[in-house]
């Protein structure tokens, strides 16, 4: 406790006793006692402290049935802050990110050796209230809202991705800060996916096209040998997977052909790969008898909810794989494997202009309602779209300026271009 030192103690004279600078003696029990009441008036001064923001929420509006964003959307919310009595703000802001990590452990010996790596898309804050001449902005008792409009980046960025191992979060994260106090903040995470096409990437319109032969020994004999193709290399959620394959059995033995498709979750960091694989469909074929050949046809359905590729991302990446083998009995399976990507089914209609923000309710400064204006261009990067408080009486729809240009781009710092789709082996 703070002012309070342990006083000189003869040996053999009774219980220990402290003493104040003042000079007032305690026991060991006065003491303890002092303590524990103490601690719990501080207890009740920092609940007392904590009682004056009784919440604070930031929510935004969805755009479609899925909830779901794309590069270029608009995100319009707000945050609300609830106060009991007068409060002193020192800031209150609201930032919209997107990042990438990756995490995980390895024991090397005795040593746990922590993987970690991070990349970000863009950080974009914007202040509500700031303390520029150190001063506390006081705000009075109720509820107040604070509107506010950002913008994706037009540049594609990875999908939203949640993993044990790893990550790709879009939020948006509000913060008051206030003297002597431990800062507030509420975060609400963006369902943001990335809107591939085919026509975005030719190469997945080629068709594969593989062989395998496989010579069999000890309890088998003869040879088998396949020829498999597949239409194309890139699917949308959804659809089906035409397998054709040749195949000839010239074994003392039946086998089988086989099908399966399955994912690939690699994760990196200083130099490290983590990597898991899942099955996700696996289909059989009908048997084939020794000394004969057949032509086979297999569909393999790819479920609607199945999770995307991602592959523009440089620490995290989701690939999918179409293997397709030959059981053999008392031999190991002859392979082929075909790089998939999987893409999200088509569910964004055309976004028309963004139509202007109506009034949020009761406004944060001397109870005015917020309008929000809202530039109909596009932006090149992440972008804060103003909004500025009207006081309005009565309240109307908010006038849009629409000969205010765009902020520039270089007002922004923009982060490096990524890397173009590309297969991975």
């Amino acid at each position: 406790m703070i002012g309070c030192f342990p006083g000189p103690v003869a040996a053999g004279r009774g219980p220990t006793r402290f003493r104040y600078p003042r000079g007032d003696a305690f026991s060991n029990g006065e003491f303890t006692q002092l303590i524990n009441d103490q601690a719990v008036g501080n207890q009740q001064i920092a609940f007392k402290m904590s009682s004056t923001v009784k919440s604070l929420k930031v929510s935004y509006n969805p755009i479609n049935e899925s909830n779901t964003f794309t590069s270029g959307d608009s995100v319009s919310g707000q945050v609300e802050l609830e106060v009991a009595k007068e409060c002193e703000v020192q800031c209150l802001s609201i930032k919209f990110k997107g990042k990438a990590e990756v995490r995980w452990t390895e024991r090397h010996g005795k040593r746990t050796v922590v993987y970690h790596s991070k990349d970000k898309y863009f950080s974009v804050k914007h202040h509500f209230m700031e303390d520029k001449n150190k001063t506390d902005s006081v705000l009075p008792p109720g509820r107040h809202i604070f509107p506010f409009t950002f913008q994706f980046p037009v540049q594609p960025t990875p999908s939203s991705y949640h993993d044990v191992v790893g990550k790709i979060v879009y939020l948006l994260e509000a913060k008051l800060s206030r003297s002597m106090r431990i800062p507030t903040k509420n975060t609400v995470n963006l369902n943001y996916v990335t809107q591939d096409t085919m026509d975005h990437n030719p190469e997945l319109k080629a068709p594969q096209h593989e062989s395998k032969d496989k010579k069999l020994k000890l309890l088998n004999s003869g040879t088998v040998s396949m020829d498999v193709d597949i239409e194309k290399a890139g699917f949308y959620q959804g659809d089906s997977i035409k397998v054709f394959a040749a195949i000839e059995n010239n074994s003392s033995r039946e086998i089988r052909p086989k099908f399966c498709l399955y994912s690939k979750h690699s994760f990196f960091a200083r130099g490290k790969r983590r990597l898991y694989t899942k099955d996700l469909v696996k289909e059989v074929g009908v048997p084939i008898p020794p000394s004969s050949s057949q032509k086979v046809t297999q569909l393999i359905n790819i479920p609607h909810d199945m999770e995307p590729s991602i592959h523009n991302c440089e620490i995290l990446k989701v690939e999918h794989r179409l293997r397709v083998y030959l059981n053999v009995k008392y031999a190991s399976d002859p392979e082929i494997k075909f790089p998939i990507a999987i893409l999200r089914a088509h569910q964004f209609p055309a976004q028309g202009p963004p139509l202007a923000a109506s009034d949020f309710g009761l406004g944060a400064y001397g109870n005015a309602p917020y309008h929000s204006p809202m530039p109909y261009a596009p932006l090149p990067g992440p972008q804060y779209l103003p909004s500025q408080p009207t006081a309005l009486a009565p309240p109307s729809a908010p006038p849009v300026n629409a000969s205010d240009p765009p902020p520039p781009y270089t007002s922004y710092e923009l982060y490096p271009s990524l890397p173009e789709y590309g297969q991975t082996p």
